[in-house]
This record gives structure tokens, sequence and C-alpha cells, in this order.
């Protein structure tokens, strides 16, 4: 459904860690209406999952994904880069047929 590398995972991993107040579950990636191509991802740190969200698991690593997000993502790739002029998560998506130069869009 939904590969991380395993520079997301450690990316993620530091982020659960550093969560205050604790017992994060794991990481939800859905999509939204907006953004300049039309999608835009949104992510987030999950303390307590849907029960109806698909559940994919990365070593002990989770990431939650809602049912109108799913169709959206299936096959995306998320990395996490470190750059000279930003830092942050990729996503290389399948579905999309066009995105923004920014990378956090599509169409």
């Amino acid at each position: 459904m939904i590969n991380l590398t395993d520079n997301a995972i450690n990316a993620v991993r530091t982020a659960m860690a550093g969560a205050q107040g604790g017992s994060v579950q794991g990481l939800r990636i859905m999509v939204q209406t907006g953004g300049c191509a039309g999608y835009k991802y949104s992510m987030g740190l999950v303390r307590d999952p849907a029960p109806t969200d698909f559940v994919i698991e990365h070593g002990d690593v989770r990431v939650y994904v809602d049912a109108e997000s799913e169709p959206h993502i299936t096959g995306t790739t998320v990395d996490f880069v470190v750059g000279l002029e930003n830092s942050g998560f990729t996503f290389t998506n399948p579905n999309a047929t066009s995105k923004c130069s920014c990378g956090k869009s599509f169409g």
C-alpha cells in the first residue's frame, strides 16, 4: 500500500520519541483537497487511530490511512530527505497525474 524508505522510518521514529505526552501509536498520512495541484498530503502523529483506518506496519513504525485517502496514495513511496535549502518528507505517488514544484500537492 504505502512504502517508507529507511530515512522516512528513522524520521518517524525520531518524531515519535520526541512527542510530548507519549503514547503515540504511529503516523497518519492522508490526502485533503487543496494545494496548488488539487490535493495535498497531510501527516501527523496519532495517539488514537480510528478503528476503520488501514494500518501499514514497517517494523516498529505504524502508518495509518483513512479509507478516503487510501485510493489516492496506494503505491506511494515516502522518503525523508535532508538538503541545503530544505528538508522533509517527499512523496513518489504513481497515482498522481500532475504535481506542483514543491512536491506536496498533486492532481
